[in-house]
């Protein structure tokens, strides 16, 4: 999500300043690769890159292509092979073993349904959407169709009436059909070998953040490198400013009564009950079990959080533990501020990603799962 972001900022700086530039976008990969699809990088008419589209073995080659694509103004599919002995074709060795394709754009400043404004569009509000991306490997040589349609809720963006109606119809059907769990890739082979790259976009993690002491510091600064979205909450005006927190998004400052009154939840959001105060969090506590969230996670030994329980269950208050975890975090032997935010932030990482934390040597198969 933050590479998003800066990409966006990328586009629109270059934008302002009328140089050229072209995006590429892994679209599928066969076998292992550092990126996965829906990677994305930006390249100006000048070389500047922003984003990436591997671990850095790919992007000096994809440079030369995006600018070749920037002056001809036509968009091209690059395939490469990481699964030949001879990895030192690009200069590095891959260390991969996968087949990656990578689409490569130019950027029309003035068509309003560029891929880089489907993108905009699709993270203006906190809603999942579904970004297109046709592309045909069996045709890598010629030009492609490109990104070209986002469907938000009830919106749909961009221009099909190029496309095959026939092909339309069956996307249309995937769109309608399709449970927004994961990207997608789904070929056609009755429509000239067309594959499409149906990308879910969702909203980023949406943290928040009880408690501004010094220990909280060192969890926004890593939740912004992360990409997550902060939003500090706090009685002590003192505590709670811009000056302490520069990456969140919003400060709330007040008790924890009138605080409760001004949460704003969905999926994608998250709790951090960091606040050393019982009777602040066991407030707010009670307004998050009415909010539905996937994780509540509360600092400080399980006693509190008992304690907690128990002060709401007196007050009749049914309460679930299926979305709490207290005491935060997955055990790193964490002590330092730095390393509970490094815990507690892999642990709601896991949770949102349906995942049990385990170490990767001890995984059965790849890493990553392919998009089908």
């Amino acid at each position: 999500m933050k590479e998003f972001k800066q990409i966006i900022q990328s586009y629109e700086l270059a934008k302002s300043e009328n140089r050229k530039v072209a995006l590429a976008t892994v679209v599928q990969v066969d076998g292992s690769s550092y990126r996965r699809p829906g990677a994305r990088m930006m390249v100006t008419e000048e070389g500047h890159l922003t984003g990436a589209i591997s671990g850095g073995c790919l992007e000096g080659d994809a440079l030369r292509k995006a600018q070749t694509v920037i002056f001809q103004q036509k968009s091209m599919l690059v395939t490469y092979d990481t699964t030949d002995e001879d990895d030192q074709k690009f200069g590095v060795g891959l260390g991969c073993n996968g087949i990656i394709h990578v689409l490569i754009e130019p950027i029309d400043y003035e068509n309003p349904a560029n891929p880089v404004e489907l993108i905009k569009l699709a993270l203006a509000e906190r809603i999942s959407c579904v970004l297109l991306t046709l592309f045909s490997i069996k045709r890598s040589k010629s030009e492609q169709i490109g990104t070209v349609f986002l469907k938000k809720g009830n919106h749909e963006y961009g221009k099909v009436d190029h496309l095959p109606p026939a092909l339309w119809l069956e996307m249309k059907h995937e769109l309608s059909s399709w449970e927004f769990a994961s990207g997608k890739i789904q070929a056609y082979p009755d429509f000239d070998d067309i594959s499409v790259f149906y990308e879910l976009i969702r909203p980023p993690v949406k943290i928040l953040l009880f408690g501004a002491g010094n220990d909280t510091i060192p969890l926004a600064k890593l939740a912004d490198i992360l990409g997550y979205e902060v939003v500090l909450i706090d009685g002590r005006k003192n505590l709670a400013t811009k000056q302490r927190f520069p990456s969140v998004i919003e400060i709330i400052q007040g008790s924890a009564e009138d605080v409760s009154e001004q949460i704003e939840t969905d999926l994608r959001t998250v709790a951090l009950l960091m606040t050393h105060n019982f009777e602040y969090e066991a407030v707010v506590l009670k307004k998050l079990l009415d909010c539905m969230i996937p994780y509540i996670g509360i600092l400080g030994p399980k006693k509190k959080t008992e304690k907690l329980i128990d002060r709401l269950q007196n007050q009749g208050i049914s309460v679930s533990m299926d979305n709490i975890y207290a005491p935060i975090g997955i055990e790193i032997g964490a002590e330092t501020s730095e390393e509970i935010a490094l815990s507690a932030l892999s642990e709601i990482t896991a949770v949102l990603n349906k995942k049990e934390p385990i170490f990767l040597k001890d995984k059965v198969g790849p890493i990553h799962e392919n998009p089908s």
